[in-house]
């Protein structure tokens, strides 16, 4: 008798350079290591990324379809001005998607998901309220829920209104003076999609939202 073939995975595949370009462009904006209203020449970002000019200018067309750059015709592309009055809009949208995606990641998320947020809260207890570092925490619990309610529609929105309000967030950082405020961390939000409880994951995850946004004004208007 023969035996069963061994399941053997796939070969993990390389990443696109347009990827690669586009991600990293996303972090430096977001985080403001690219200056609010500065330009973006192609050529240097082409040779510091190392990826060449094609997916650079790909990554650019993607980031000005998110709003993070703008181009002028003539003038160049400069890395989008911000502007604190959009917070109260975002927060608008954001609550209501982010509780759907919550609901739906306790409902659709698999074991190995829910073990993943598990230990991300369990190594970040704190949520590191007070430093900088928050940001990337939080950013990455987001980006794992979004993931775990398997609808990449609402995956894609989501995390292009959370890449705005994070480059808010750190804007709002850099006017402060001393520590960043508390925040609500997310372990609730993450306990109850471990459980599979859907209205409670909702219910935190526009808790964390509404608290997110008023740290955020705090910072902004102290």
């Amino acid at each position: 008798m023969s035996q069963p073939l061994e399941k053997t995975e796939a070969p993990e595949q390389p990443r696109r350079l347009v990827d690669v370009a586009y991600e990293q462009l996303r972090d430096e904006l977001i985080s403001l290591s690219i200056e609010p209203g500065a330009p973006l020449n192609e050529k240097e970002l082409s040779e510091r990324l190392g990826t060449g000019l094609t997916p650079v200018r790909d990554a650019i067309k993607r980031l000005a379809l998110e709003r993070l750059v703008v181009t002028f015709p003539r003038r160049g592309t400069f890395a989008t001005d911000i502007a604190v009055g959009d917070e109260a809009w975002l927060t608008e949208v954001r609550v209501e998607l982010e509780g759907l995606a919550a609901a739906q990641a306790a409902v659709r998320a698999t074991q190995e998901e829910r073990d993943a947020l598990i230990e991300i809260v369990q190594l970040h207890p704190d949520g590191h309220h007070r430093s900088s570092g928050y940001l990337d925490v939080d950013t990455t619990i987001h980006r794992m829920i979004y993931a775990a309610a398997h609808n990449p529609f609402l995956a894609d929105t989501l995390n292009q209104y959370a890449n705005l309000s994070m480059r808010i967030w750190n804007y709002g950082l850099r006017r402060m003076v001393g520590t960043a405020p508390d925040t609500c961390d997310q372990a609730e939000v993450v306990a109850a999609i471990a459980r599979g409880d859907a209205d409670a994951a909702r219910a935190a995850a526009r808790a964390h939202l509404y608290d997110f946004s008023a740290s955020v004004r705090r910072m902004l208007n102290p």
